[in-house]
């Protein structure tokens, strides 16, 4: 019998052994699977909470629906009758005190057309005239592996960049456009570039494919992301799951590895998994060589704070589901999502509840980080009471900090994960890394890295 562990039970672990189960049960493989995980509950930066009649998810709220590998695993674990889907409404940016709606024909806050660019209220006039060089202006120097900053500004325009598409795309990968590549983000850019001669006649073509993915975009369940997680544990009847326990160290002995806990008797195992953030793989794996690989991993850090009120969501701008931070603002947050309303589901009344963010990137975060629940909740109202105008006592609160665990893909990291699967590869056969700090941050990556793990172990027992 072979052993298999897997250090790390968030998504990518426990969707690791979720496909080597099915494996193992289709194959009729002789495997142990055992599963560490160092904190007394399952499901990593998924994890739903309930209070006063709303759902709060801690870290991620929602997953992209049309990723590949999302709905044939909601499907195989029979969860289809208990999806819930976003609202769709109008996305704000907020600069100089005031909410600008992104134009609905934009996508990440890329004009799809003439029209759309137009009719923004966040670019003046010269803006949008500079931007009409993408339509002459031929590509010359970009391949995906440029940033994706300078592509987008060459061709748009620094002022269209800097007001509108940067505040969005920042929003959604955590990180200084100039500093990611085109690979790591929206490759398809290139694309568009070089097969329509520009980059807004390219979303202008594909128009209707991102209005249909548009609907029905992201998804949850109707008691929250962690029903997702609970059901994987309850089908994995194969697997042996070890939590509050913290792995300490990984020993090659022969064709095997010793692993170490704190808490535990050592496991012997042909196979470890490490689906864990690369600072705990360094801390594991001691071994100097890859941690300068691993050190360049960069993250960032997050601040989430949920109020709920005893009041309506009706009251907030109609149509609207949140708004992302510019410049010029009375605001200290990093953007607001408008929860009640983009998710029914987290509302049992239909009272208002807000998520506001405080990004590692905000100037003031180095302060914010070390302020009490109490002061973190001042702050939280006071940025509601002036962009939303809202003033009210919340009936709950609830505040998590996430400290440097938000991967950031910079402009090398293909190359680092590429680097670091060779040393393994070479130095501790058999000892695979997994999980957002390698592979992709969103949760269907992360379910998609699980299976291709799993596959990867089962190719090499059958």
């Amino acid at each position: 019998m072979k052993t298999v562990v897997v250090v790390g039970g968030g998504i990518t672990g426990l969707c690791t052994m979720h496909y080597l189960q099915k494996q193992k049960k289709e194959k009729n493989l002789d495997i142990r699977l055992v599963l560490i995980e160092k904190n007394e509950f399952l499901g990593g930066k998924i994890h739903s909470e309930h209070d006063q009649g709303f759902i709060m998810e801690t870290g991620a709220d929602s997953i992209v629906a049309r990723h590949q590998s999302v709905m044939p695993l909601v499907q195989e674990l029979g969860l289809e009758n208990d999806l819930v889907y976003n609202g769709t409404g109008i996305s704000y940016i907020y600069t100089n005190n005031t909410l600008h709606a992104i134009p609905a024909d934009s996508v990440f806050g890329i004009p799809t057309s003439i029209e759309s660019l137009n009719s923004s209220t966040l670019v003046s006039p010269q803006g949008k005239k500079e931007a009409l060089k993408d339509l002459e202006l031929p590509n010359d120097r970009f391949t995906k592996d440029s940033s994706i900053g300078e592509f987008l500004e060459y061709f748009l325009g620094k002022e269209l960049v800097e007001k509108q598409i940067a505040p969005v795309l920042s929003g959604v990968y955590s990180g200084d456009l100039y500093k990611l590549t085109m690979a790591s983000t929206l490759p398809y850019l290139l694309d568009y570039k070089e097969q329509y001669g520009s980059i807004i006649k390219g979303f202008g073509a594909n128009r209707e494919q991102f209005q249909k993915s548009a609907n029905k975009k992201f998804i949850s369940f109707k008691n929250g992301l962690s029903q997702l997680i609970d059901r994987l544990e309850e089908t994995l009847t194969d697997v042996e799951f070890i939590k509050g326990v913290a792995t300490t160290n990984i020993e090659k002995q022969g064709e095997q590895y010793i692993c170490s806990f704190d808490k535990h008797e050592d496991i012997v195992a042909d196979f470890v998994v490490l689906s864990t953030p690369h600072a705990v793989t360094s801390e594991i794996l001691k071994d100097k060589a890859i941690d300068q690989d691993l050190n360049t991993i960069h993250n960032a850090s997050i601040i989430a704070v949920y109020v709920g009120f005893d009041i309506p969501d009706e009251n907030l701008p109609a149509d609207g589901t949140g708004y992302i931070v510019s410049e010029n603002n009375d605001v200290k947050c990093n953007a607001c999502t408008w929860t009640s309303r983009k998710w029914k589901h987290t509302s049992e009344s239909g009272n208002l509840l807000i998520r506001v963010f405080y990004k590692s990137a905000n100037p003031l975060f180095k302060d914010l980080k070390h302020l009490s629940e109490e002061e973190i909740t001042a702050i939280v109202l006071d940025d509601i009471k002036k962009s939303l105008k809202l003033n009210g006592k919340p009936t709950v609160v609830n505040i998590t900090k996430w400290n440097d665990l938000m991967p950031i893909y910079g402009m090398e990291h293909a190359a680092m994960v590429k680097s670091l699967n060779a040393q393994l590869e070479e130095k501790y056969p058999n000892i695979l890394l997994a999980g957002c700090s390698y592979y992709g941050v969103g949760i269907g990556s992360c379910i998609q890295n699980g299976q291709d793990t799993a596959q990867k172990i089962a190719n090499q027992l059958v």
